[in-house]
Formats: C-alpha cells, structure tokens, sequence
C-alpha cells in the first residue's frame, strides 16, 4: 500500500484506477487492475480484479482489500491493508501459485526466503546481497568495486564484510567438493 501512495497509484481523497503489469525474463507474465477508493472516511479500499489460471481454466477474479490507516508518532497516516482472510493490518497482501485470493502471509503460511535457505547457502545469500547493494555483479569470486560517492571508512567496512564471506563461501565449497570426491 505505501508503494501505491508513493507512486500516485492511489491518493488520499480520491478514485484512482490503474493496471499494474510485470514480465518474467522479457515475456509478460501478469497483469492486475485495481481501483483505489481513497475518498470516503472509513470506505478506504483497493478493488482488484486480475485472471487466476486453476487446473487449466482462467477465472476473471475480482476482491475488494479494505484499508485503515494508524497515526505514527512522527506525524502523517500510513497506511495498511487488511488481509480479507485474517483480519489482519498489514502491509503485503500475497497471491501464490494455486491460490485463489490475495491474502498475507500468515494466512497463507508462507515463510521468508531466509527462512528456506540451507545453512551452507547462507553466505552466499549475504554475499551476494552485499554485491548487488554495492551494484556490482553477483556470484561467487566476483570482483567488487567502491561505488562513487562512497565514503571511504563504509567502503573499508563493506570490503572487510566482502573477504570474510568470501573465506566463509571458500569453506562451504571445499566441504561440497570433499563429499562429491569419496
């Protein structure tokens, strides 16, 4: 929702329709139209309406997501959404593969990504985090370079970061060539 507020897909006062699209690789891969109704007091809502493919056959969908919004301490509005299966104030709502509704994570028990990764990937997860951060090119062994603008003692700390997981990536490897060696 705070992206959609940030971008002017929807506004506080108003009726704003919109699609958003997204592509996989270079091929387009979905589509979502929706109507933000930001306009009543207390009627704040997201109208969606998008195609859900089950089993073969496309389905025209369409789901009514309700807002509220809290008052942070600093002042202003943020703004949530609430999941239309738990009730819940959040900020990501989540339609995965096979499901029929946007819903949060919790209602769809979806765990994060981090919570997926093996022990022995978990360096290289950071590793690779820590190269795109710096908009270098990722994987393993790639070189890294100070962006410009960076201060140097950031640039000194991120390097150090770079060569223990490096060292730490090493290792790992060496332990899944000594198996795939007996």
């Amino acid at each position: 929702m705070a992206w959609m507020l940030r971008t002017n897909h929807a506004r506080e006062g108003s009726i704003i329709r919109g699609e958003l699209h997204w592509t996989c690789g270079d091929q387009p891969s979905g589509w979502i139209g929706y109507t933000a109704f930001m306009h009543e007091v207390g009627g704040e809502r997201l109208e969606l309406s998008y195609t859900n493919t089950r089993q073969g056959e496309r389905l025209e969908k369409r789901q009514t997501v309700y807002l509220t919004h809290t008052v942070p301490n600093y002042g202003g509005k943020r703004w949530w959404m609430l999941c239309p299966v738990s009730a819940r104030r959040v900020g990501k709502l989540y339609l995965p593969q096979g499901g029929d509704i946007f819903a949060s994570r919790q209602a769809w028990r979806l765990g994060y990504q981090s919570q997926r990764d093996v022990p022995r990937d978990r360096p290289f997860e950071r590793l690779f985090r820590l190269q795109k951060k710096l908009g270098c090119e990722q994987g393993w062994e790639q070189p890294i370079f100070k962006p410009k603008g960076m201060w140097e003692r950031t640039w000194q700390r991120h390097l150090a970061e770079y060569w223990k997981l490096d060292e730490q990536c090493a290792i790992e490897m060496a332990a899944v060539m000594a198996r795939f060696s007996r």
